[in-house]
């Protein structure tokens, strides 16, 4: 069983803490105050973003400038040397060769405190290009990571520097966007701290949940979505887009024979030839999750991982009897929703996607890919399971608290919590200080979510994503986005580079990434502050790369 060190309070700030370059992939440095303004990319191999539609904010633009230098808060600037690379890693059993960021999963964590400037150098040593986002950070739009629309694709052999202030504490994370790299081990915690901490505790746990597919069997990623893009015309699976007689509706399909590895960065212009299925069907049958409303889940899993490890050699955390423990919790899945339980103990909800929120106590959480809970618990005296139920598929992940002797919980292991109080984000109520204030939107921007596992057409209004698209909003306006699902199947949907508020309920909370339930309709509302070109998207990464992408855009 791996031990993992307990992250303890009082050494927060020690970002760099000699890192070595060979073995994780990272190497940090930290330098005086910077005014965190300018930040492009240097290097070879990037620069740059896409032309497009006229009249809006370029991503490199004065404008996006002008919102940079009100982020900047004269903190620190922290230096980071991060590589893509091939590699084989132990994941508590299973040993595989994948890509990731150094030789560890997940990548090594980045810490830096609000008001600092990060600088990050991602080199390329992968045999594709590549990116980073960073999932969750209000930037400057020129370093959002996204290829063909913010930046120029990272080459193999390339590199390029992130650069920006950061300007909201919390917990968030960053990944590739570019195809389906990101469901390989190619992500990482980026850990915000708040230099003002309200909250008391005594260690922290930093806890990245995920679907394993990538090298086991001959099975990658590219190669699932090869098999998912021919379709299920032959199965009675659903998972489609339902019509006004309640048949099935798949308008708006679109060939998927010359799908790109790398579509999800817009690099249309160099679609590499279409992969072809590789290792056994990975392809998920009846799947259902009531609490998803239908299907769970696209994507048959050989392994589900919490940091890095199976169930049969999970992660282990030591604290003492008493201890208060901060859990923040990052769904780093492809196609997965997790139920998450601490056996033994009740949590108390302190954060959600990085904004806090009124506190609330429960038993259990569920999160979609791409959201992130934080919480805290009060130590017992024992061996306590922490469990990630993939919802609705039957397998689960496993870590480990340990405070004191005790055998350690079986694999298989299913706390009574994870049937227990579970609170979805709906449940939450944000925190006074970051409350979204009562305004009537300026402008409403309506999409549907459309297509199905017949034709694997997942798209925004029965439109396959082309980095051309633009949804106009203009800056100091309150903008409402309502997402109306016409299909059988639940999606994650997240926008860049903001946060919004839920709008279903009062005094909602603010996220960047919300499900939104099959044939159910999510209403959310953000405050247009951070101009340039944003994407939106499905974070299942499969749906993403089918087409469920589209482009939010700042007029000038």
């Amino acid at each position: 069983m791996r031990q993992q060190v307990p992250h303890t309070p009082s050494r927060r700030t020690l970002l760099g803490a000699a890192a070595a370059a060979a073995g994780t992939g990272i190497l940090t440095a930290c330098s005086g105050s910077g005014s965190g303004s300018g930040g492009h990319g240097g290097g070879h191999g990037a620069s740059g973003g896409a032309s497009g539609p006229e009249g809006y904010v370029d991503p490199a633009g004065k404008e996006v400038a002008a919102a940079e230098k009100k982020r900047a808060r004269g903190g620190k600037v922290r230096e980071v040397r991060l590589m893509a690379m091939e590699t084989k890693l132990d994941l508590g059993g299973p040993q595989v060769r994948t890509w990731a960021y150094g030789e560890g999963l997940p990548g090594k964590e980045v810490r830096v405190t609000a008001g600092d400037t990060l600088a990050l150098t991602l080199a390329n040593h992968l045999p594709e290009a590549t990116s980073l986002h960073w999932h969750g950070i209000s930037l400057r739009n020129d370093m959002d990571g996204v290829p063909g629309l913010t930046q120029k694709d990272i080459r193999p052999g390339g590199d390029f520097t992130y650069r920006f202030a950061v300007p909201h504490p919390g917990t968030y994370w960053f990944h590739p966007h570019s195809g389906t790299q990101q469901d390989r081990g190619l992500y990482a915690p980026l850990i915000v701290e708040d230099p003002r901490e309200p909250l008391k505790y005594d260690k922290e746990w930093v806890i990245v949940l995920d679907d394993w597919v990538d090298g086991v069997d001959g099975s990658t990623p590219d190669g699932v979505l090869a098999e998912l893009s021919k379709g299920m015309a032959d199965h009675d699976m659903g998972g489609g887009e339902k019509d006004g007689s309640g048949g099935m509706d798949h308008g708006g399909g679109h060939d998927m024979s010359n799908m790109s590895s790398t579509s999800m960065s817009s690099t249309s212009a160099r679609k590499a030839p279409s992969p072809k299925p590789s290792g056994p069907s990975r392809m998920m049958m009846g799947a259902k999750s009531d609490l998803l409303g239908g299907d769970a889940g696209d994507v048959a899993y050989p392994h589900y991982l919490i940091n890095g490890r199976a169930p049969k050699d999970p992660s282990q955390f030591r604290a003492r009897p008493g201890d208060r423990i901060r859990l923040r919790i990052i769904n780093a899945g492809g196609d997965t929703a997790f139920r998450v339980a601490l056996g033994g103990h009740e949590m108390t909800v302190t954060h959600t996607d990085g904004f806090p929120v009124a506190h609330a106590k429960t038993d259990a959480l569920l999160l979609g890919m791409g959201e992130r809970y934080d919480v805290l618990v009060t130590a017992g005296d024992g061996v306590f399971p922490l469990t990630a139920a993939a919802e609705g598929k039957k397998a689960s992940a496993l870590a480990v608290l340990r405070t004191g002797g005790g055998a350690a919980p079986a694999a298989s292991v299913r706390p009574k919590e994870l049937t227990g109080r579970l609170l979805t984000a709906d449940k939450l109520r944000s925190h006074e200080s970051v409350a979204l204030k009562s305004r009537k939107p300026d402008r409403t921007i309506k999409l549907q979510l459309t297509g199905g596992m017949a034709k694997y057409d997942w798209a925004f209004d029965k439109k396959p994503y082309s980095p051309d698209q633009r949804h106009p909003v203009r800056a100091g306006e309150r903008v409402r986005l309502v997402f109306a699902n016409s299909t059988s199947m639940w999606h994650p949907v997240h926008l860049h580079g903001h946060t919004f508020a839920l709008a279903n309920v009062a005094g909602g909370p603010r996220k960047d990434t919300a499900i939104v339930l099959p044939n159910g309709t999510l209403t959310v509302d953000f405050d247009a502050d951070n101009p340039g070109l944003w994407m939106i998207h499905c974070h299942n990464v499969y749906h993403a790369e089918a087409g469920m992408m589209t482009v939010l855009g700042y007029r000038k």
